[in-house]
């Protein structure tokens, strides 16, 4: 009776390798197309072929065009592509570790300024792609309010703030006043430079604080 032909081993990593390869490649294909062509124009057929992958890849890791336009979104937020929270990076991380409350909030600023400035572009296409970028946009303003709600709550519960500081009030002026949009306005429509912005941001979110005055 004739042996069997032992089987190859599964190689996993070389699987997970070229899956973040594709990965990247979509995403890379992504930005370009949809900063050239429009949010209208660039379809998933058009970004798979520019990525030199097959539609169904695509659909397999993103789900469709907006999970896509999300990824991208997420990717352009973080400043890169690795599994991490945004609360478990390192600029954050630095914030969350520096007891001086003032010194906290000049950092928290400045990882608001990053954030903007890698946005912006984005956030300009998307605001004018109709409903499905305004899909994108709103789940990314959910997430930033739990992150703002979050940030409260560490400087209550690191004594902070006043006792009776009213969190949820705070949370919500909070992100009003760190949003993309006000951003832009300031930037864009008045022309601050970003250090201006920074300083900015620093000086009204420092009131909050216990004996700011």
């Amino acid at each position: 009776m004739p042996s069997e032909t032992p089987r190859r081993p599964y190689d996993s990593g070389r699987r997970q390798e070229a899956a973040r390869r594709n990965r990247a490649a979509v995403l890379a294909a992504g930005r370009e197309l949809l900063f050239r062509d429009g949010y209208q124009a660039t379809t998933v057929r058009a970004v798979a072929e520019r990525a030199g992958v097959s539609p169904e890849t695509l659909y397999k890791a993103f789900g469709g065009k907006t999970g896509l336009v999300k990824a991208l979104w997420d990717v352009t937020l973080a400043g890169d592509d690795e599994p991490l929270a945004m609360a478990e990076r390192p600029q954050l991380q630095a914030v969350l570790a520096t007891r001086d409350p003032h010194a906290k909030l000049r950092l928290y600023a400045a990882f608001v300024r990053g954030v903007h400035e890698r946005l912006a572009a984005l956030s300009a296409l998307l605001a004018q792609a109709g409903p499905e970028g305004g899909q994108v946009l709103a789940a990314s303003e959910e997430e930033r309010m739990t992150g703002v709600s979050a940030f409260v709550t560490h400087l209550a519960e690191a004594g902070a703030l006043p006792p009776d500081a009213d969190t949820a009030r705070l949370a919500d002026s909070w992100w009003a006043l760190t949003g993309p949009q006000l951003y832009t306005q300031l930037t864009a429509g008045r022309g601050w430079d970003a250090d201006t912005y920074e300083d900015w941001l620093t000086g009204v979110l420092v009131p909050a604080l216990r004996g700011a005055a």
